[in-house]
């Protein structure tokens, strides 16, 4: 049974997906490693990038082939400064050289080098393939798989063994909903308390603070920059940036000049009914708007659906209680994080292999859930909002136009917000002994329906929205 921390669901790093970006990034940095380990970098005169499936159908929208670029240069998704990535590129391109790791160079022509094969490959539908040669000689061939929320694995490297040993190491083992569900029930614990506990047997608590305000400061900034980011999208959709004008009709007169002091003067700002609606759109916007401009967030659990879990925090904190500090914060970001981990073992939280329903869907439980336990709930009722959130997103299709994390992606963050604070407060009003749907039934159905969906709504813009709307008359 697999293990997984909070800080594996809730990853910094470089929009404008995941999957397509972080993973085959991060796969990168993992085959420039092997070859440092086997010592043969030195040799390499070329390298060859195959792609597969859903990251060769829609991986020029998703940034595929210049997060790969970026991964073998050896730079650091988490802090890599965004304004250098894009003058990075251009080097490479004019130069037609790549520096590998920042030790060796050699020739590399994007266009030849990164190859995007439109058949899959049968582990799974984002599959990529490295090769290395000295001269006309293969030296190294790895093949990796990003199988969604910036998680990359080898097929043949998928036994229990490390999992085994970590998932021993947790005092509170979960697999399912109804274990944790029982944990709580036996040592009378909040869902938080439980997941705190597992996280203090991997980090001290020092250093799970010190991560967690990481997590929430890099949040609170993508909020703060979608919000003061004026102009259009890059791809070639024309979308106008919609945050800073929802903003500026929000916004009140308190001065600011950071995103803290941001998060006060909105605090300070009276907020009439319908603007809540308005803020908590405006939020998730705003993050999706950045992830589309290959800015920085973090995967929540991917980043085409990293806009909902920072907004529905933030409609707490400056909504339902002013008086919020970093320890609400640390709570909701817990149980969010494990709720996520529940479902990404039970089924999926990959688009190419499950549609939206495996982002915005799992994205929303795991919002609806943090909300409910800082709103008083009680670990059942927290799980009733989970289930409530992904069972209204059962069957959403993944068909971006373009490949472009943009329509219908960055509204449908908005709606996966205000959906899981609607299950929020419909699960704080639900008894736990009328439940007819468990969480993890949803969650076996999710996967189900994931099976079902016809291949064209994975990820792959031939199907949905992706084919009835023409990108030439955009």
């Amino acid at each position: 049974m697999e293990c997984i921390s909070i800080f594996n669901m809730l990853k910094i790093g470089i929009g404008p997906s995941s999957s397509h970006t972080l993973g085959p990034w991060r796969a990168a940095e993992e085959w420039i490693q092997v070859l440092e380990d086997s010592d043969i970098s030195k040799d390499i005169t070329s390298v060859k990038i195959d792609l597969y499936g859903s990251l060769s159908l829609t991986g020029k929208g998703h940034a595929t082939d210049l997060a790969i670029q970026l991964g073998l240069t050896g730079a650091d998704p988490e802090r890599i400064p965004v304004d250098d990535i894009q003058s990075i590129i251009d080097d490479i391109n004019a130069s037609q050289k790549i520096e590998i790791n920042k030790k060796h160079t050699i020739d590399f022509n994007p266009k030849e080098a990164i190859i995007f094969n439109r058949d899959f490959l049968p582990f799974h539908s984002n599959g990529l393939k490295f090769s290395a040669y000295n001269n006309d000689t293969l030296i190294s061939s790895e093949i990796y798989y990003s199988i969604g929320g910036g998680f990359v694995v080898q097929e043949e490297h998928t036994g229990e063994k490390e999992k085994a040993a970590i998932y021993n190491a947790f005092p509170y083992p979960i697999q399912t909903a109804k274990e944790l569900e029982k944990y709580c029930q036996e040592k009378k614990l909040n869902i938080s308390d439980i997941v705190l506990e597992n996280e203090k047997s991997l980090r001290t608590e020092t250093q799970i603070d010190f991560e967690i305000h990481r997590i929430w400061d890099t949040m609170l900034e993508c909020m703060y920059i979608g919000c003061h980011a004026e102009g259009k999208l890059p791809g070639g959709l024309n979308v106008r940036r919609r945050a800073f004008d929802i903003h500026q009709k929000l916004k009140g007169s308190t001065p600011y000049n950071n995103p803290k002091e941001w998060l006060v003067s909105i605090r300070d700002t009276e907020v009439k009914f319908r603007q809540i609606l308005k803020w908590v759109s405006c939020f998730a916007l705003s993050v999706n708007e950045v992830n589309a401009s290959l800015g920085r967030v973090v995967t929540a659990p991917t980043n085409g659906s990293a806009g909902v879990i920072p907004s529905v925090l933030m409609y707490y904190l400056v909504i339902e209680n002013h008086d919020a500090d970093f320890e609400h914060i640390k709570k909701f970001l817990l149980v969010a994080g494990e709720i996520g981990s529940i479902v990404k073992k039970g089924a999926t939280i990959s688009a190419a292999m499950g549609g939206c329903q495996a982002e915005i869907g799992v994205s929303s439980a795991m919002a609806a859930g943090a909300l409910t336990e800082l709103l008083g709930g009680t670990p059942e009722q927290v799980l009733i909002a989970s289930e409530i959130a992904m069972e209204h997103h059962l069957g959403l299709t993944c068909d971006p136009i373009g490949g472009l994390v943009q329509i219908p992606c960055i509204e449908r963050n908005a709606m996966g917000a205000i959906k899981a604070i609607n299950a929020a407060e419909l699960a704080l009003d639900t008894d736990s002994q009328n439940v007819k749907v468990p969480f993890d039934k949803v969650i076996d159905t999710m996967w189900e329906t994931a099976k079902d969906m016809h291949t064209k709504y994975k990820e792959t813009s031939e199907g949905g929205l992706a084919v009835s709307v023409n990108i030439a008359d955009c």
